[in-house]
Order: structure tokens, then sequence, then C-alpha cells
């Protein structure tokens, strides 16, 4: 990381402790770290700390002109490879949504062309309320990478989503950020994503309880990693991921015909959407009427999405995923082999951090030799990221490489 810029703003919160950790281990790597902190932020930190940690002065008044022959913010701006702001509370999450400059990380933010990394941190409600994240969504559909907090304690005393990220997951990030590590550079990535919806009549509709975030998380990764990303996506709430194509679909053969329509040109399937496997025989013109009686509903088989890809498969390289709430090995063994799958990704739905919606997974990868490993839980892009890396390594050994 030698001659890189991190610039790193540090927000009024109780995470700020984390922030000098995260300045020391960028500063041991070797990069130019150079803190701006707003006046809240000294609160809970001295900026003794970060000059000591940085060998820099500290950065904390727009009109604060210590160099003559440069404007502090501007020189700050056009340096930086890189500006993470860790922790972003909603205030300044606020401010940067909405182009407020008036202090010196959003000035300096406003004026510069690098790449934004953010940490939220704050209490539960704080991050959950519509306002945050409306302009959280703002930020990312810009560009702006998000690093979602954690669940836990927080210092408020409530047990929920809010925590900051860790100075080693920040760390991780910013690494990758920096030394430009795209091993999917020149690769398309197709990667389903969401459920599938079958309708009933124009207001019904048979669905299941997928939210997308683990397909979308691929879709960013796969995009952070140098892939030109194709996300074919199904029922979600999620904001379309910056830089990728997005082709909104609703039932499983709209998704199958979007899938088979870029099939041949693509390098790597990332089939994580969760597709129904049956849909209604028919469909009402007209909205069902509710009477006395039971109602019948004849479903019949949806076309097997993965199945169709395994059997036309030439070079493409393709990972499958199995929710299951039982047996889960040998479900996932069998539809690997059954569907031709390179890899496939299993979980357990019914454990906790596991399931439909939540931002956390716990996943098993198996190959045609069984099981790779058998990961803990972890933030949904941190799966992605791990799965993505192995797929790069697998396709610059072979196939049938091994993981070194």
């Amino acid at each position: 990381m030698r001659g890189k810029t991190v610039v790193l703003g540090v927000t009024g919160g109780i995470a700020a402790y984390k922030s000098a950790a995260l300045c020391s281990k960028l500063a041991q790597a070797g990069a130019d770290v150079r803190v701006i902190m707003t006046t809240s932020a000294t609160q809970f930190v001295q900026p003794l700390t970060f000059q000591a940690l940085s060998r820099h002065a500290v950065a904390l008044d727009t009109f604060d002109e210590r160099d003559p022959s440069v404007i502090q913010h501007i020189e700050l701006a056009d340096t930086a490879d890189l500006i993470v702001i860790a922790p972003a509370t909603a205030n300044v999450i606020g401010k940067l949504a909405n182009g407020i400059a008036d202090d010196m990380i959003t000035t300096t933010v406003l004026a510069s062309l690098a790449p934004v990394l953010i940490a939220p941190a704050m209490n539960v409600h704080m991050y959950e309320h519509p306002a945050v994240q409306h302009n959280l969504a703002t930020l990312k559909a810009r560009g702006v990478q998000i690093f979602d907090p954690g669940e836990g304690q927080l210092a408020c005393g409530y047990v929920g989503k809010g925590r900051m990220a860790e100075p080693e997951q920040l760390f991780e990030r910013i690494m990758a950020l920096l030394t430009d590590h795209r091993p999917l550079q020149g690769k398309r990535v197709l990667i389903t994503a969401g459920g599938t919806i079958e309708r009933i009549d124009p207001v019904r509709y048979l669905t299941n309880e997928s939210s997308g975030k683990m397909g979308y998380a691929f879709a960013e990764i796969a995009k952070e990693l140098g892939a030109e990303v194709t996300l074919i996506s199904g029922r979600t709430m999620l904001a379309s991921p910056a830089g990728v194509e997005v082709v909104s679909i609703e039932s499983t053969q709209q998704m199958l015909d979007a899938v088979l329509e870029r099939f041949n040109h693509t390098d790597i399937v990332i089939k994580a959407a969760a597709v129904a496997d049956y849909r209604p025989a028919s469909i009402s013109k007209n909205k069902i009427k509710k009477n006395d009686g039971t109602l019948q509903l004849d479903l019949v088989k949806n076309p097997d999405i993965l199945q169709q890809l395994g059997e036309r498969k030439t070079s493409q390289f393709i990972v499958g995923f199995a929710a299951e709430t039982e047996n889960m090995e040998q479900y996932a063994l069998d539809k690997l082999k059954r569907k031709n799958c390179d890899l496939l990704v299993a979980n357990n739905v019914t454990l906790p951090g596991a399931g439909f919606g939540v931002d956390t997974n716990i996943v098993t990868l198996f190959d045609e030799q069984g099981v790779i490993e058998s990961l803990p839980i972890m933030d949904k892009r941190q799966v992605a990221r791990h799965v993505m890396e192995l797929v790069a390594k697998r396709l610059a050994n072979g196939k049938s490489g091994t993981l070194e």
C-alpha cells in the first residue's frame, strides 16, 4: 500500500475508537493516512491520537488553513486514492446524500473524484429509519461503497444492527480497493437473485421469502473484482448495485428466458435466486372472488433453470445454491452432480443468521469431491467475496485446479 493515500474521516460516534485501530493498521501497511475529524468526533477521541498514529496533523476546521500555498480540503480531495468515513453517523450520511458541505469531511468528499467507502454506526432505530435508508440508497446509487454495520450490543444498550464494522474487516476491504485486486477482469458474470412470482390472478401470486440480499451481494463483489456483471433480479426491495446491468423479471419462465438469452456469452453463472418450483396451471384473467367453499389450486412444475444450464454449459463455470432444512450435505452433493455445477453453496435456513431476509449467512461449499470448507457466520458480502475469490482461483488453475 506504499504510495497510496487514504483520507480517513472520523465523525462523532462512540465507534471512533475503532477508527484509531484502523488508522494504525493502514499506516503499518505503508499507506499515507490523512485524518479529518468533525468537532463531535473530538469528544470521543483526541486528535493527538490520530496525529501520533498517522504522523500527520489532523484536519479539523475548513477555515484552519495552515499552509498558504494550498487550500487544505482541495489538497486532500486531490491527493486521496480512497476516502473512508468510519464511523459514519446518520448526520454525515444525510449531508453526503444531499450534497451539503458544511465541515471539513463533507467539503473534501464533495471536491474529490476518489472512491468513497463509508461504515455506518448508530442506534438500531436510527439505522432502520426510512430517512437513513433512503440516504444510504442514494449514496449507493452514486457508487459510494457501504460497509454495512453488524448486529450486537450497542453503546446505547439496545441489541440490533448498528455496530460499525471491525477495523480488520474494513482494512481487508481497503486493501482490496487500493491494491486493485481484480482477478475477474475481463470475465462476464451472470447472477440471478431474489424470489420469482407466479401469478394466480391479477392481484395474487405465489412466491417465497427470498430478499435477494445474497445475489445482490454477489453482484456487488463481482463488479468490485473487475467483472462485467448482469443481474437477473426477481422480487426484491433492494437498490440496484452501481455499475451492474439489472434485468428485472417476475416469473420463473421469464428468468429462464433472460438467462438463456445471455448464457452463451457468459463466463460465470451465480444461480442465487430462489426460484418457484411450481406455478398455477392457469392464471385467472380476473380477480378470483371469495365464496363459502374451498379453493382448489392446480399447480404444474416450473422449468428447472439450473438443470438446463448444466445441460447446455460448454466452458461456463456454474455456481449453484441449495437452501436446506435437513440432510444438507446429502442433498447438496446430489444437486451438484445432477445439475452439473462446478461449485455449490449450501445453507441450513433453520439456523439463526442463515435464513432469508437477514444480512448474514452460514454456508458450506461443495465441489464434486465433497465438502471444500464450512464457513462461520459471515456478512453476505463476505460470503460473496470468499466464493468469488475461490471461483477466480479455480478458473486461473483450470476448473479442477487446487485451492492454492
